[in-house]
């Protein structure tokens, strides 16, 4: 009895898993046909080490991660993205599957891809806050682990091309909270509203969060 009980849970949880596994594919598809888009600009990557390249490829993996897990995933482009450059062949080595993402990989320029006036580009040097995701906008991340923190890069390029900038509202946001050992932390408390774009907008933050924590957005 103890080993058809077994078997029977093996096998429901093997069908729990290819279930999970169809609706999320199906998420993601329907992502791709209708969901925000979401793309890291990989055009800086002559600004970044060995170990940095790596890192970031570690991050890519992370972010898809998330995206997975999002009741309303992003449509997710990686731009200026060469198969014959190292951080492809780490993706590759350091992300199983990868090949098989749902996702867009492109070499084009994410700017010969989307019309300049529908995009923003997330940097943290911008003085605009961003307080929600407007669903016709593309919003674009620059694909940058920079240990040595070389400031105002994504700005930069984003004034060179005209383009409108934003923030994530993290000081805006955070607020104080007390916690058992009487420490104040900070806590970024953007859950407040209920609109579909600040919806949008916390499950930016949670993807961003999340996964890249080094690539410039805050």
């Amino acid at each position: 009895v103890r080993m058809k009980t077994c078997s029977h849970y093996v096998n429901c949880n093997l069908h729990s898993k290819r279930v999970l596994k169809a609706i999320t594919k199906e998420r993601l598809s329907e992502a791709r046909s209708g969901g925000v888009k979401l793309c890291i600009d990989l055009s800086m990557m002559q600004y970044m080490s060995t170990k940095e390249t790596s890192r970031l490829a570690a991050q890519i993996r992370r972010l898809y991660g998330s995206n997975k897990k999002a009741t309303n995933p992003f449509h997710l482009y990686l731009t200026d993205f060469s198969e014959d450059s190292l951080l492809y062949k780490e993706c590759v080595r350091m992300n199983d599957g990868f090949l098989n993402y749902v996702m867009e990989r492109t070499e084009e320029n994410c700017l010969k891809i989307f019309p300049p006036e529908c995009v923003i580009y997330l940097t943290p040097d911008s003085e605009n806050a961003l307080e929600y995701v407007d669903p016709e906008k593309v919003y674009i991340l620059g694909g940058l682990v920079d240990e040595s923190v070389q400031k105002s890069l994504t700005y930069e390029k984003a004034q060179e091309y005209q383009l409108c900038t934003a923030r994530l509202p993290v000081e805006e946001y955070m607020v104080k909270k007390e916690n058992a050992k009487n420490f104040h932390s900070q806590i970024l408390a953007i859950n407040q509203g209920n609109t579909v774009k600040q919806s949008a907008l916390r499950d930016m933050h949670r993807l961003l969060k999340n996964s890249i924590d080094v690539v410039s957005c805050y």
